[in-house]
């Protein structure tokens, strides 16, 4: 009766879990697994909006910065968008702001759609997506240059012979006495582009104005996500104090935002899967960083740099890195120590980290991501070989006596008491632990979890071959291969281990594994490599001991 009762309590928690999961899902943006409701469907034509600095925010000076820039919508201005090209990027420009208002990231693939490119920011009636600066006064009234004011560009269209680097410049009018000239330093070969930012006082009163730079985005989920596992997409900021801080959109929406508002160092960011995109002031600058809802579905995180005085007929320059790209960790730390953070592991980073480099070395070594994973599995197998047989050993232990146990459950069957004392008697005649076979497990979860993250999380994982028919890790196995030799696995594990003594536990026992992998049908093929390997591996490990004990066949 108690078998029965502890049976009906893990069914119960089982649902319980799966629904919570569900749940989660929901709350993270996706689809309801179970009983889907009718969905409001999202903003997709969304309007330019009317502002995009900030509501009054205190700079680390005390000062009042100045409210909205302009509360008036504009009027449409006919303008040309400049469109220049390098090895790895598509850039588009607006002279209405100098803003890059598109990226196409030409070595990465849409998975979404076979044959073109990703598209990072845009400025489309389905997305929008910008990264955008200007300059904001103090003094109310004051209007100076910002991403609303049309531009004047220096004509550089392209790369001439034998040019790795040119400089696309914008020059504003004078407004109230002050230009700003924006000038984007791109490199053929990089996705990090430097953003000079000249402000000239051609006036005769010294001035103190705020430069401020922004990315908008609205709040829709990259096109894609999967229902099976969730990323986090939205503004992210780095102070040196806080080190990485994520903001949801909903926080933005219910104004509960606990980010650290005011440093002298560190970047701002707008997150997704695999890529991303940052602004990085200089260190010892001082500056407020703030995220806002801008319109219905519309977004905006960034900073506002304090400039020195600028005295009559003389300039402020301020420095920036514009990135936007993806999430390649040795490239975003070369550029930011702590912009790698953007690729994010959670709690589990300090055992992530080491796990990626020894998979980028093994990588360096092997030259394929596919072997990379296996050598990677290969190797903690052998530094947890020692843990993992003293569980095998506990397992093969407990499927021997696993007969014994069924013999004496039937014979006291009337007598729910007396079988439990039985049971320990057994236990301690034949030097057996029940829960010797879980403790050695549960200290590699941790390990297997980080790694788990570290394959979902790399970038470089896309479009990367395996062999024959994987094409991708990053995307599904087209053909289901691997998801059906991994079901295979876990239903001979689950014949290996012992055989629990009621009969509903072992039922639940086949089942967990048949339900288990019907998620890995949906997961990336680099994951569901890496738990395929893992199982064949803890089989013939698992194997050669109970053929040691000779327990295969009870």
């Amino acid at each position: 009766m108690n078998d029965i009762r502890r049976s009906v309590l893990w069914v119960i928690f089982g649902f319980c879990m799966v629904m919570l999961w569900d749940k989660w899902q929901v709350a993270n943006g996706h689809k309801a697994l179970f009983f889907p409701s009718a969905e409001i469907a999202q903003v997709q034509n969304a309007p330019a909006p009317v502002s995009g600095v900030p509501q009054p925010a205190v700079i680390a000076t005390g000062e009042q910065a100045l409210s909205n820039v302009e509360n008036n919508v504009q009027k449409v201005v006919s303008r040309e968008k400049i469109e220049i090209t390098t090895n790895v990027l598509k850039l588009t420009f607006d002279p209405l702001g100098g803003s890059l208002v598109r990226a196409e990231l030409l070595v990465h693939k849409d998975i979404n759609h076979p044959g073109t490119n990703v598209v990072l920011l845009d400025d489309s009636a389905q997305r929008v997506y910008e990264a955008q600066s200007g300059l904001i006064s103090k003094d109310p009234g004051t209007e100076y240059p910002t991403h609303k004011t049309l531009f004047k560009s220096n004509g550089v269209t392209g790369f001439k012979d034998g040019e790795n680097k040119i400089t696309l410049r914008f020059e504003s009018p004078e407004m109230n006495s002050v230009q700003l000239i924006k000038s984007y330093e791109i490199d053929k070969n990089s996705y990090d582009i430097t953003v000079r930012q000249d402000v000239l006082n051609k006036g005769e009163k010294e001035v103190s104005p705020l430069l401020y730079v922004q990315l908008l985005r609205d709040g829709n989920k990259p096109e894609g996500e999967s229902s099976f596992y969730s990323t986090f997409t939205g503004p992210a900021v780095f102070t040196e104090a806080k080190k990485y801080q994520k903001i949801d959109f909903k926080d933005i929406d219910k104004d509960k935002l606990s980010f650290e508002k005011q440093s002298n160092e560190g970047y701002v960011a707008m997150v997704q899967h695999y890529f991303v995109s940052a602004w990085i002031f200089p260190n010892n600058l001082s500056r407020e960083y703030f995220a806002r809802k801008v319109d219905a579905n519309l977004y905006s995180a960034g900073m506002i740099g304090q400039l020195d005085k600028i005295a009559a007929k003389t300039k402020s320059t301020l420095t920036a890195h514009l990135y936007v790209g993806p999430q390649e960790e040795k490239t975003l730390e070369a550029i930011y120590p702590g912009l790698e953070l953007v690729k994010d592991y959670g709690w589990l980073t300090i055992l992530a980290k080491p796990l990626y480099w020894l998979v980028d070395k093994l990588h360096d070594f092997i030259g394929n991501w596919g072997w990379s994973i296996v050598a990677l599995v290969v190797l903690l197998k052998i530094a947890f070989f020692w843990l993992n047989a003293q569980a095998y050993k506990s397992m093969a232990k407990m499927k021997a006596i696993n007969p014994k146990i069924m013999e004496m459950r039937e014979r006291l069957k009337d007598n729910p008491q007396q079988i439990q004392t039985e049971m320990m008697r057994i236990y301690r005649e034949e030097k057996v632990n029940p829960m010797g076979g879980c403790l050695p497990i549960v200290i590699q979860i941790p390990v297997f979890i980080a790694l788990y993250w570290v394959l979902l999380s790399t970038v470089e994982m896309r479009n990367a071959p395996w062999l024959g028919w994987i094409h991708d890790l990053a995307a599904p196995d087209p053909y289901f291969i691997l998801p059906f030799v991994m079901t295979g696995t876990s239903l001979l594990q689950t014949w290996l281990n012992p055989t629990p003594p009621d009969p509903i536990q072992a039922k639940m026992m086949w089942i967990m594994p048949l339900a288990f992998s019907v998620m890995f049908f949906f997961f990336p093929s680099g994951l569901v490599l890496y738990w395929l390997t893992n199982n064949i591996l803890s089989i013939s490990q698992q194997w050669l001991i109970n053929k040691r004990l000779g327990v295969l066949n009870k």
